[in-house]
């Protein structure tokens, strides 16, 4: 994959847009021993991100994203409600934290209500501030369960891409451990909450 140089704009934090890019290992935590969600590392096996699901939270419907030591970067919650449960799409959002510990909004993710079974169906999500004059600015091309998947941006260049190493597909065909490579510029905590989003989706390790 061509490392493409996004626009530089941080959604959660510049602290981790790389300037160069970035290739992450995600590797799943089993329920039974840790509640579930799963961990990011970079090449050198050292631990980047966790991400807690509702077995560690003990929350349906809400997922934490930490850095190394264990701080909350990103809390992501699904929308619930009466109008939600009468609307043809399932809604979740993003929020970051400030020094106060305030919640801010900093994306929505919007999946259809059936796209677990369905591959055309496209799952999208706009950021706050906005970046297009479009409903949405990116969006999640190819199929999540197959780990054949990108992120891409309003003008349809790729920002991140999902996949699994012929090595690794031939030992697990479970999917549990993959890649994701994260282009330069790129805000790596807003990625990783998208992919935590479409791992409780499609009913993986951060969903009880």
């Amino acid at each position: 994959m061509a490392a493409t140089k996004a626009d530089g704009m941080p959604i959660i934090s510049k602290l981790y847009c790389s300037s160069s890019q970035a290739v992450l290992v995600v590797r799943k935590r089993p329920h039974v021993v840790s509640g579930g969600g799963f961990v990011v590392t970079d090449c050198s096996q050292k631990v980047v991100f966790r991400v807690d699901g509702c077995g560690v939270i003990g929350s349906e419907g809400e997922l934490k994203l930490r850095d190394s030591s264990g701080e909350a970067l990103l809390l992501i919650r699904r929308k619930g409600g009466m109008v939600q449960a009468l609307s043809i799409h399932r809604k979740w959002k993003g929020y970051t934290f400030d020094y106060e510990g305030s919640q801010k909004p900093v994306f929505r993710l919007k999946e259809p209500n059936y796209s677990c079974l369905v591959r055309s169906n496209a799952i999208r999500i706009s950021t706050e501030p906005r970046r297009s004059n479009k409903d949405w600015d990116f969006e999640i091309k190819g199929y999540f369960p197959d780990r054949s998947c990108s992120i891409v941006d309003h003008l349809g260049n790729i920002v991140a891409q999902i996949g699994v190493n012929e090595e690794v597909n031939q030992l697990m065909a479970n999917k549990d451990l993959y890649h994701v490579a994260v282009n330069p510029g790129v805000d790596q905590v807003f990625i990783f909450g998208v992919i935590a989003v479409l791992d409780y989706i499609y009913g993986e390790s951060t969903r009880c």
